[in-house]
Formats: C-alpha cells, sequence, structure tokens
C-alpha cells in the first residue's frame, strides 16, 4: 500500500487561495508580471494572425489584455480557476479590445477540440499536480501546428524558505518539477519541437515576514496535502525565521525564483503545417515571397541589463 503523496495539491484549496487573493494580486506580484512580460516577448519573432488566443491560469487578465492589444482581430480567452481573480478583469477591458473570461479548470477545458490558434500560460502549470493533465488539455484544444508559450517555475524557486522549514516535519513549500521533467511531460502530451531554457532570479526582503505578505497577497498558499492543519507555533515560526536569517546578504533576504519558459507545437500532419486555415499562425515571409517556416528553437531570450 502506497503513502499519500505529502507534496499533492489540494485543488479545492488552489481555488480558494486564489480566489481570496484576486483584490491583492497584482500589487504584489511584480515578479509574476515580469516574467509574463517576457514571455509575451517571445511571441514577437512569429507573424501569428491567430482566430482565437486562449490565456490559460489568465488570473486578473492583465496579460489577457496585452494578447487583445498584439492579437487585434482574435478572439481572447482569460481562463482561470478562480472566479475572484476573473472578476478583477473587469477593470482591463477596453470598449474596442473585450476579452472574454470562462471561470473553468485548465485539467477539463470548456472548449471544442482543435480549436484554438495559440494558447499563452504564464506561471499556471506549477498548480497543476501533475501538469499532465493539463497540457493533454492545451494540446487537444489547439489546432494542428497550434502554438504554446508558457512559464513555470522550476526546483529551486523558494529554496531559502524550503530550508528554513527543513527541521518542521512537515510541508510548507511545492514541489516544482525539473526543466527536464517538464519537457518530458510535454512530448508525453503530445506536443513536438518542444524548447525550454531557464532564468533564476531574486527578490530580497527586509525580512521573512514581508515575503509571506507577498505571498499570502498572490494566493500562493500552502495547499500541499502534507501541510499541518493547525495553527503554526509562534516557536516553530521564530526558528524558521531564525533559520532563514542566514540568507542574508546586504541588509536583505533573498528569495529565490527559478523560472522556466517554454514552447512548443501542436502536432500535425504536413498539409496543416502551414497553418490552421485563415486564422492560424503563419510564418513571415521575406521579401521574395518565399515561405519560411520559423522553429519554436528560434525563440530567443531576451536579454536582461
Amino acid at each position: 500500500m502506497s503513502l499519500p503523496d505529502p507534496f499533492a495539491l489540494e485543488r479545492a484549496d488552489v481555488r480558494s487561495a486564489f480566489d481570496r487573493a484576486g483584490a491583492s494580486y497584482e500589487a504584489a506580484a511584480l515578479l509574476q508580471s515580469s516574467v509574463g512580460e517576457e514571455l509575451l516577448s517571445r511571441l514577437e519573432p512569429f507573424d501569428f494572425s491567430p482566430a482565437i488566443v486562449l490565456d490559460l491560469g489568465a488570473g486578473t487578465g492583465l496579460l489577457s489584455a496585452q494578447l487583445k492589444r498584439r492579437y487585434r482581430r482574435a478572439r481572447v480567452i482569460a481562463l482561470d480557476l478562480a472566479p475572484g481573480m476573473l472578476r478583477q478583469g473587469a477593470r482591463h477591458q477596453r470598449w474596442l479590445r473585450r476579452f472574454e473570461r470562462i471561470c473553468a479548470d485548465a485539467a477539463r477545458l470548456p472548449l471544442r477540440p482543435d480549436s484554438v490558434d495559440v494558447v499563452f500560460s504564464n506561471l499556471m502549470l506549477q498548480w497543476c499536480d501533475p501538469p499532465d493533465e493539463a497540457l493533454a488539455e492545451a494540446h487537444r484544444v489547439l489546432r494542428p501546428r497550434g502554438f504554446f508559450a508558457f512559464s513555470t517555475f522550476g526546483p529551486d524557486t523558494l529554496r531559502e524558505l524550503r530550508e528554513a522549514w527543513d527541521e518542521d516535519g512537515r510541508t510548507h513549500v511545492n514541489r516544482f518539477l525539473d526543466v527536464h521533467d517538464v519537457g518530458d511531460a510535454l512530448v508525453r502530451a503530445g506536443f513536438s519541437e518542444p524548447v525550454l531554457d531557464v532564468e533564476r532570479m531574486t527578490v530580497t526582503y527586509a525580512d521573512v515576514s514581508a515575503l509571506m505578505r507577498d505571498l499570502h497577497a498572490i494566493g500562493a498558499r500552502n495547499v500541499t496535502a502534507g501541510r499541518a492543519r493547525s495553527l503554526t507555533g509562534k516557536g516553530r515560526l521564530r526558528r524558521m525565521m531564525e533559520r532563514y536569517e542566514a540568507h542574508r546578504r546586504a541588509g536583505r533576504l533573498p528569495a529565490t525564483y527559478e523560472v522556466i519558459y517554454g514552447a512548443a507545437w501542436a502536432r500535425g500532419d504536413d498539409a496543416a503545417s502551414e497553418g490552421p486555415g485563415e486564422g492560424g499562425p503563419r510564418a513571415r515571409r521575406s521579401s521574395s515571397g518565399t515561405e519560411v517556416h520559423i522553429s519554436a528553437a528560434r525563440i530567443g531570450r531576451r536579454r536582461r541589463p
């Protein structure tokens, strides 16, 4: 008899945590916003003219609005598990740049097969445990040779916090897949030509309490099955904070984030590879009129100053 997985995420609690964080999310989600901007920039080498774009795990719809600005003729769908997040999306709607909002689970998308041209997903997959169902659904709804661009967190994410809690005996930080496991999951889901790369980012805080406030504000609460079910005692909390102090540098405490960026194509036959109809992804044409097919491997990582 196998023991329960203490790192398994309890889906109802994931939804509840993000639902409560809708109003506070954007003010605290500075790193999430930065990663989203980077992910958007990776669409630039492709001259897409999509009919339908799905923002998977759209949160408050901030990036959905930017996708609508980029693809003005497209129908942009902001889909999220938490209704509290989607309600905030009304603030980003514009009369001529409106996007749709759908409350649904990424593992059970209420969309027809072969109906979406581009799936865009910023920092959502780490909340799918494991990501296989969500990836399979993304592939199911994409048209042949549809494009999937995403970001997620890798295993070094919040490593300082994990180490500080290490003697507690409970799970306090999510388990994150490494880049190789993410690539394997993409292939299992049916994607082709996957390309992934990793970037490490550090956010610094005056103290651990400030980090915890930010995590709660964006809905990143501990929803693992192995978490303590009662309030954390003051003694254990104090010991965790003391252990975290070992990481202090130049008067600040670091919080490391390992960000995995990925892109892949939905599989399709050769006839479909030129793009699914008028609205599908199209390769950029050269001045000679010759069609140039751009591999996902051509996506570059924008260099930061």
